[in-house]
Order: C-alpha cells, then structure tokens, then sequence
C-alpha cells in the first residue's frame, strides 16, 4: 500500500531487532467463534482452481475456468486476500487478524492467527509467512497443513511492531525488516538457529519483497532497493535522489525482479509511468517509461519470467526483463484513474499459469486472458463491484 510522503513522516528512533523463533502447535484459543459456526454449514460442491474477489460485505468465489460466482461467502468490513500456498486456502486480513478461507469449499475455516493489523503474505520454499503490523510477529506455517485444524507454525518476533514483510529461504535463513512504528530502515538476516547473520539498515521505508532466480531476496527502499544473496545484503541505487520501490514481482527463473517506481515525495497521489527492473546478478537497476501509469496492484509476472503491467490505458504490458523493453501490449479493459483511496477499488492483475485474471470494477466484471494469444479466454459479472482479487496457487 502507498505510504505518506517524507515531508510527513516522524524523525527516526533508532532500534534493535531481536529474532526468537518459537514453535507453537495448534490450540482452541485462536478458534474464532463465527467461523467455527461457518464451517459446520453442510459442505458446498468443490470449486476447481477457485478465484476469489472481496466486495463490500464478503467474498466472491469464482470457478477458475469459467468466471461464474459459485459462492459469496459474508464477511464485513474491508478484507484484503493472498493466495495460502496449496490448491484450496485463501489467506484472509481481517481486523481480528488471518483467518482461513477454503476457496474450493466456499467457506471460512475455524482457523485463526490473531494479532492486529495482519499484512504481508510471502510464499517461498513451501513456506508461507504471515506478518503482523500491530504485534511484529511473523508467523511461518505450511500450506500443506491448512485444513480444518489449526497447523502448527514457528513465529519470529521483532521488538517493535511495524509495518514489515519476512520471508523463509530453502537452508531456513530467514530475512525480516527492521523498523517501529514510526520508522522503517532495513532488514535482518538469520540462520535457521535464529543467530543473526547479517544486517542493513540504510534502506529508508523499506517495503515489500520479492524473490528472484538462486533465491535472490530484494525488499525496497525510497531510494533504491537491498539486495540479499550468498550471505551478503547489496545496496542498488535508484538513479534518482528519491526513487521509491514498494511493491515488487519477481519470478524463480529470472534473476531481474519488477517493481514499481515513484520520483515525486511530496505527491498526495504520484501516478507513476515508469517501473523498475533490478537485475539481482549485475546489481544493476533500469526504469522503464511504460507512456502509461498503472498502481500497486498493477505488477505481476508470466510464466516464463515476463513482466506484466496494467496501465491504466486498460492494457497489459509485456516487459522483456534482461532487456528492459516494451515487447507487446494487450488491451483489456477501457480507460481508467486510479483512485484517491488505497482501499477504494481499483482493475487488478492476478497471473497463475499462462492465464492473466484481471478485474474491471467499474463495469463489475472479470476477464481471463490468455497470455500467449493475447485473446480473452472469459468473462465473469458480479453483483457488487470487485475490490481484492486473489486465487490458489496450484494450476491442476
């Protein structure tokens, strides 16, 4: 999400991060009582490859293949969903904290990882990490174990809450950002043992992250990006003083890893045109003036490594990483504007195998577009205009 520009933002507090690691196995006091009653609901017809999509007041459950609404499950207030890591679970940020959606049985799982302010969702080496804002706690779990129980988890925990991201490699190093509440400036490196191996903190708001090929780890900055890779954190520049990186994509067969790009710290609104590709191997980054703009749910990435962009010219852009080049475009929708508001609605991008999934809000519709072709596979119609969108991640 945007953050507030530097002329708003409160002087730094210095502060030092302590990594615990501590396993918990499931237990009845993160039952959610509301869910618990939703899941003894008889059990609905299996959604294959389900989509999801919050509007105001719940969630949409969409077949994968065709778009059409098999399910609306309710569910109050502003809701933001993340793919779990499996085939069937839907990571929801309630007020309450995650909470577990089965997608593929259009309902809400007993299970519940409380904490205010849950955030960031990484999937990584058969791990998913939940990090929550309000507590500074990340908690790790496997997808595989998602189910009606609550799995058991492994939690890390920073000693001021902020709003952060973490992400556990394949050797079990795990990387968390440092910050309060009031200040975010860098990341933290530990082994699998919780001993810090490494530390930087010379990334000013840093935010996001994104994992790219031999498990490059790239989190962003306001004025560039730090890249973690063989035991060593990298700074990589932005070619401009103020060049803010929040949202990345990356992609485990390419070493380049797309992120946005905004140049303008006193904008209410910056609607950016140009996007970054950080070149994890070279340490080298490159802007890309796409003649468009385009938000933070605009990156995603094809599968074969390309960068995708939604431009707010309604059309996909296609981005050869390595060459930093514009190679097609693909329209999808009309013309849009970004809105004011974070949470208000906006066209969205989702990528799971060669398909794109992309919302249109305004005329209350969906579109599934064959990358390749560029041709439209589907189109799906909801009731309520669409806000988040989501899916599993499994393609069979």
């Amino acid at each position: 999400m945007p953050t507030t520009s530097r002329t708003k933002r409160a002087a730094a507090v210095s502060a030092l991060l302590a990594l615990s690691a501590v396993v918990t196995a499931c237990g009845s006091e993160d039952t959610d009582e509301a869910s618990a009653k939703t899941s003894e609901k008889p059990a609905a017809a299996t959604v294959r490859q389900p989509l999801v999509a919050t509007h105001d007041g719940g969630i949409y459950v969409l077949d994968g293949k065709t778009l059409k609404i098999a399910g609306d499950v309710p569910l109050p207030g502003y809701n933001r969903v993340n793919p779990a890591g499996d085939d069937k679970h839907i990571m929801v940020s309630t007020s309450r904290g995650f909470r577990v959606l089965d997608a593929s049985r259009q309902k809400m799982t007993a299970t519940l990882f409380k904490g205010a302010e849950p955030g960031h969702v990484v999937l990584h080496a058969g791990h998913t990490v939940l990090f929550t804002d309000g507590t500074g706690k990340a908690t790790v779990l496997d997808p595989a174990d998602l189910g009606e129980t609550k799995p058991e988890t492994e939690t890390h925990t920073s000693p001021h809450p902020h709003h952060g991201v973490a992400i556990k490699l394949k050797n079990g190093e795990f990387v968390s950002t440092l910050g309060t509440a009031k200040e975010r400036k860098g990341i933290v490196v530990a082994d699998k043992n919780g001993k810090e191996i490494t530390r930087n903190e010379k990334c000013p708001e840093v935010h996001g992250e994104a994992t790219a090929k031999d498990e490059a780890v790239v989190v962003g900055c306001e004025d560039g990006v730090l890249v973690y890779k063989d035991h060593e954190i990298t700074k990589v520049d932005s070619p401009t003083e103020y060049g803010r990186i929040g949202n990345q994509k990356g992609h485990e067969d390419s070493a380049v890893v797309l992120g946005d790009y905004k140049q303008d710290p006193e904008a209410e609104l910056e609607r950016p045109e140009k996007v970054s590709l950080i070149n994890t191997a070279t340490g080298k980054m490159k802007l890309v003036d796409l003649g468009t703009s385009y938000t933070f749910k605009s990156l995603a990435r094809g599968p074969q490594g390309e960068a995708l962009v939604l431009g707010t010219d309604g059309k996909i852009h296609v981005i050869a990483p390595e060459a930093g080049k514009v190679t097609r475009s693909i329209p999808v929708l009309g013309k849009w504007s970004e809105p004011m508001d974070w949470q208000q609605a906006r066209p969205e991008i989702f990528v799971r195998g060669g398909t794109a999934f992309v919302t249109d809000p305004e005329n209350k519709k969906i579109h599934a577009v064959d990358l390749e072709s560029g041709k439209k596979k589907a189109t799906g119609t909801f009731p309520e205009k669409p806000n988040e969108l989501a899916g599993v991640t499994a393609t069979h």
